[in-house]
């Protein structure tokens, strides 16, 4: 054997061993979930989201001169138009949409990403991933019948701007803000109002809670993750370790009630895990 080959063996080895050890926890965890509090940070926000609801940035682009608006191009993107069309006991419901054919990765903070899936031609609010199905991207409205019931904007997927909604004699009953998904009634709190570096945010819609709540640690990791529906905690609320954003291992599950005022159900800590990501308690509900 020559010595490049030795040499090119010396370095190959300890990749395929990583590679052996990771395909190994993948293949434990599928099998058993709980079996290690590390997560893959690709699926979880791990750090604090950029400045929310930056007024600099709005007012920047207030000044900036007006151009023509070119025929299905929103916020600098080129889209396609379409609209859906179902019956449902009499009633015709059509949603009229822009979406585009851009391929890119929702941010993971928002809970409500809206894509259309070409293949039954419907608009989805859950289970995108980039290369399946398309962002909606521009305006938006829903009708019943011929009677507008709804209209907003959307922006990769999230709301955007203002959205209203109709009765069906077309008269305003309600009207809220988004930016980018984050409704603008969402309550931001701070460890520094200076640096603004965030401390929690608690979606809010309509008064109530409604959305994913986000905790955060002084050192910008995620501390708490969890979701609210009509201002009531629901599914699995997760804690995680303060590791100095070098990974996200969890630290304790919460389970709430999957829907929304359920009766006589007790939240219960469904499992534990140590700062090295093993499994220390778990419920066998």
């Amino acid at each position: 054997m020559s010595k490049f080959s030795i040499l090119l063996l010396f370095f190959l080895l300890p990749v395929k061993i990583a590679f052996a050890q990771q395909d190994l926890l993948e293949k434990t965890r599928a099998i058993d979930p709980d079996s290690s509090g590390l997560v893959n940070s690709n699926f979880l926000p791990t750090t604090m989201p950029l400045l929310l609801f930056d007024d600099d940035k709005e007012k920047t682009k207030k000044k900036e001169k007006k151009k023509k608006a070119k025929k299905n191009i929103w916020f600098g993107v080129k889209t396609q138009k379409t609209f859906t069309k179902r019956e449902l006991r009499g009633q015709t419901y059509y949603e009229f949409f822009n979406y585009t054919i851009e391929s890119r990765q929702p941010s993971p903070y928002i809970r409500d990403v809206y894509w259309y899936d070409s293949k039954d031609r419907s608009v989805k609010t859950s289970g995108y991933t980039p290369g399946v199905g398309n962002l909606l991207h521009g305006p938006y409205e829903r009708k019943v019948n011929e009677e507008l019931v709804e209209s907003g904007m959307f922006y990769y997927g999230t709301k955007h701007k203002t959205w209203m909604l109709f009765d069906d004699q077309n008269i305003l009953q309600d009207k809220t803000h988004f930016e980018e998904g984050w409704p603008k009634e969402a309550k931001v709190s701070y460890f520094d109002q200076s640096s603004r570096t965030i401390e929690q945010i608690i979606p809010v819609q309509y008064g109530l809670e409604e959305g994913n709540f986000f905790h955060f640690y002084d050192s910008k990791q995620v501390a708490v993750t969890g979701e609210y529906k009509f201002g009531e905690k629901v599914g699995l609320w997760t804690e995680y370790w303060d590791t100095k954003n070098t990974k996200a291992i969890r630290k304790r599950e919460i389970q709430y009630q999957e829907e929304p005022y359920t009766s006589n159900f007790r939240p219960f800590i469904r499992a534990e895990w140590d700062k090295d990501g093993n499994l220390v308690y778990r419920n066998q509900k």
